[in-house]
C-alpha cells in the first residue's frame, strides 16, 4: 500500500462517506415512485430481500477488491490481474460514473433551484397541472438550468479537491447525520397529515397479488441502482480504508444506512402523497412536479409550517445529491492522480471541465437541443437510459464474475475475516460466496435483459 495514500479516519468515517455514496436522489427520489408504481408494501418486501441476497453481494465484491488493493479502479484490477483484460473493467468504471455525474449534477442542479424557489413566497401553486407548467418551462429555459448545473458540479468539485480527509469525509461527518435527522422530521410532519393513515397502510400492508416477474425485476434493478453498483464509487471508497477494518462490518453498516433511509424516505413522501390525493404512481416527476402542489394543499391551515417542510426537504435532496455526486466525482479523480500522476487539483479540473462539458448538452437537451436525438433519444434520456441500463448492470457483472472466479477464494476469505482475526465471519463468509457465484450472476443477467426490452 501506498503509504502516502489518504484514508478514512475510521470505521465510523468510512461508513459514512460510503452511505453517502450509496444514499442520494435514488432514496428520496426513485425509490418512493417506485412503491408508488409497483404495489406499496408488496414491493418493499421484494426490494428488502433483493438488498440483502443480491445487491449486499456485489456491494462486498466491489469493497473487497478496492480494500485488498488500497487503488481506483483502473489500478485495483491490475493489480489483481497483471497482463490480462481485466484492466479494462477499471477503465470502464472510471468512465461510467462521469458519464452519469454529467447528467446527475443537471437534476442536482435543479434541487438547488427549488430549494431557492421554496424559500420564496411564489413557490406554491393551487394545481397540479400549474407546477408541471412551471417545471417544464424551467428545464426548457437555456440558461438557468445551466447555471444550476454549474454550481452544484463547481461545489462538487471543492468538496473533492479539498482531498479524502479534508473534503470527502469532512463533508459526509457533517451532511449525513444532517441528512437522518431532515427526513426523520419531514416524517414526523407527513405522519400528522390528515388522510396521511391511508398512505402508512400503503407501505406496510403487502398485497402479494402485486408481485410479478416485471416487480421482481424492478425490485432488483432498484436495489442495484441506489446503493451505486457497477461504476467503481463503492471500490474507489473502499480503497480508502484502512486495511486493519473489517470490510464486511463496513459493508453491513453502509448497506444497512441505505435500507433505512430509504424506508425513512418512503414513509416521509407517501403518507403526504395520500393526504393530498395524489395517486401514489406519479412517477418520475414526483419530486419537482408533485410534492410542491403537496406543500400548497397541505399548507393552507398553516402556510408558514409547510414552507419550513418544503425548504427542509430541498435541503435533504441538494445534501443527498452532493454525497452521491462527490463519489462519482472522486472515481476519476483518483484514476488520473494515480494513473496519470496528475495533482488532485488539476485533475479535479479537469473532471469538472469533462463533465460539465456532456452535462451541459444534456441540460440542453430540453430545450434548444431538444431536436437531437440519439436512438430516438435526447441526449439526457440517452446517458441515462446507457448508464442505468446497461453500464452499471454490465459493471457489476463484471465484479462478482471477477471476485467470485477470477480472485482466490483464499485472498478474498482473508478480507472478510481480517487475516483471519474476525473468525466468526466464516458462515458469513460461505454465505457470501454461494451468492456470489451462483445467485448474483444470473440476477443481474435478468436486470440487464428486462432493461433491455423495456
Amino acid at each position: 500500500m501506498d503509504r502516502k495514500r489518504e484514508l478514512f479516519g475510521g470505521r465510523g468515517a468510512a461508513i459514512l462517506a460510503m452511505a453517502g455514496s450509496a444514499i442520494g436522489l435514488g432514496n428520496i427520489w426513485r425509490f418512493p415512485y417506485m412503491v408508488g408504481q409497483t404495489g406499496g408494501a408488496a414491493f418493499i418486501i421484494l426490494y428488502l430481500v433483493c438488498c440483502l441476497l443480491l445487491s449486499l453481494p456485489i456491494f462486498l465484491a466491489e469493497a473487497v477488491i478496492g480494500h485488498r488493493t488500497h487503488a481506483g479502479t483502473f489500478g485495483a484490477l491490475e493489480q489483481l490481474a497483471p497482463g490480462t483484460k481485466w484492466k479494462w473493467l477499471g477503465l470502464l468504471t472510471v468512465l461510467s460514473p462521469l458519464v452519469i455525474l454529467s447528467y446527475y449534477s443537471v437534476v442536482g442542479g435543479w434541487s438547488m433551484d427549488y430549494l431557492w424557489r421554496s424559500l420564496t413566497a411564489g413557490f406554491h401553486a393551487d394545481a397540479i397541472g400549474t407546477v408541471s407548467s412551471e417545471f417544464g418551462g424551467f428545464i426548457a429555459s437555456p440558461w438557468a438550468p445551466l447555471l444550476c448545473h454549474t454550481l452544484f458540479l463547481g461545489g462538487c468539485a471543492w468538496i473533492v479537491s479539498a482531498g479524502v480527509k479534508s473534503g470527502i469525509e469532512k463533508f459526509n461527518k457533517v451532511t449525513m447525520p444532517l441528512l437522518f435527522v431532515l427526513i426523520v422530521v419531514i416524517m414526523g410532519y407527513s405522519l400528522t397529515l390528515p388522510g396521511s393513515s391511508a398512505g402508512v397502510s400503503y407501505m406496510l400492508k403487502p398485497d402479494f397479488s402485486k408481485i410479478t416477474p416485471s416487480a421482481v425485476a424492478a425490485a432488483m434493478g432498484q436495489s442495484f441502482f441506489s446503493l451505486s453498483l457497477g461504476v467503481g464509487t463503492i471500490l474507489t471508497y473502499a480503497s480508502y480504508v484502512h486495511e486493519k477494518e473489517n470490510i464486511l462490518v463496513t459493508g453491513l453498516g453502509t448497506v444497512g444506512f441505505d435500507l433505512l433511509f430509504a424506508l425513512i424516505a418512503g414513509f416521509a413522501i407517501m403518507p403526504a402523497v395520500f393526504a393530498a390525493g395524489i395517486e401514489p404512481g406519479a412517477g418520475p416527476g414526483l419530486i419537482f412536479e408533485t410534492l410542491p402542489y403537496i406543500f400548497a394543499k397541505m399548507g393552507a391551515s398553516a402556510p408558514w409550517l409547510s414552507s419550513l417542510v418544503a425548504v427542509l426537504f430541498f435541503v435533504t435532496i441538494v445534501f443527498a445529491a452532493f454525497t452521491s455526486a462527490i463519489s462519482m466525482f472522486e472515481v476519476g479523480v483518483a484514476y488520473l492522480v494515480e494513473q496519470k500522476g496528475l495533482s488532485r487539483r488539476r485533475a479535479t479540473l479537469l473532471i469538472f471541465a469533462c463533465t460539465w462539458a456532456l452535462g451541459a448538452l444534456c441540460s440542453l437537451s430540453f430545450g434548444p437541443l431538444s431536436g437531437v436525438k440519439l436512438f430516438g433519444l435526447s441526449i439526457f434520456s440517452f446517458c441515462d437510459m446507457l448508464t442505468s441500463n446497461f453500464l452499471m448492470t454490465f459493471g457489476g457483472l463484471l465484479f462478482v464474475l471477477f471476485v467470485g472466479w477470477k480472485m482466490d477464494r483464499k485472498a478474498v476469505r482473508d478480507e472478510f475475516t481480517c487475516g483471519g482475526t474476525a473468525r466468526f465471519n466464516c458462515a458469513v463468509f460461505d454465505a457470501f460466496w454461494l451468492l456470489l457465484r451462483y445467485i448474483a450472476p444470473p440476477a443481474i443477467v435478468i436486470i440487464f435483459i428486462t432493461n433491455f426490452l423495456a
